[in-house]
């Protein structure tokens, strides 16, 4: 069973359970999940998906968006396919394409360059701060937060998937997360703070936020 979402056409997928509500979910990159009570009509159901037309097609779109990028590998803001050779010993880059004896190798290389990277940019934005205290580094992947400031413990946490991203967004986070030294909230004196550094701070917030 199929239904059009916009310019699209996906696949439909009804599965009946004894729950009070539905559920939209999308799946498996072309398929509507809908989860709904027995007695909930295939034309009712058509019916709830045309009159939710508009954020069905934004979940899609999302998960379309989301399908791309598990095709592909991305490297400081670079989109690269990745060429498997069991002989290699290192990885190389090429053009657009990023060359590995395997995913364990690639990994390994891209938390090394994380660590490579963050420290980097860390050394060379700190000159912009002063009075800044001495804190630690550490480095793991998030799902909701690019950058934590535990400010008592003074460590500064980076999401390792900022590294998929531009330098110029890697640049904001630091900044961001080096001003809560100043200011632990979010208020109009912290991004004060934010703006005398990184001037574009709104533009980079909208670009994380759409990653």
């Amino acid at each position: 069973m199929e239904v059009q979402l916009g310019e699209y056409t996906v696949s439909l997928e009804i599965e009946r359970k004894r729950n009070k509500n539905i559920y939209f979910r999308f799946k498996d990159g072309n398929t509507l999940y809908v989860t709904c009570n027995k007695y909930v009509s295939v034309s009712e159901l058509n019916r709830l998906i045309k009159q939710n037309e508009k954020s069905l097609l934004k979940m899609y779109e999302k998960e379309l968006k989301r399908k791309e990028k598990d095709l592909f590998f991305y490297y400081l803001g670079n989109k690269y396919t990745v060429v498997y050779d069991s002989s290699l010993k290192t990885i190389s880059i090429n053009d657009d394409m990023i060359y590995t004896k395997d995913e364990k190798m690639l990994n390994k290389w891209l938390k090394n360059e994380c660590e490579r990277v963050f420290k980097e940019r860390i050394n060379v934005l700190l000159p912009e701060f002063s009075n800044i205290p001495p804190f630690s580094l550490r480095i793991r992947k998030m799902s909701t937060r690019w950058g934590v400031n535990n400010v008592t413990k003074r460590i500064i946490t980076l999401n390792s998937e900022l590294i998929k991203r531009d330098v110029t967004l890697i640049d904001y986070v630091i900044v961001h997360e080096l001003c809560h030294f100043y200011e632990a909230n979010h208020s109009k004196r912290f991004w004060y703070q934010v703006s005398l550094r990184y001037p574009n701070y709104s533009e980079a917030r909208k670009s994380l936020r759409s990653w």
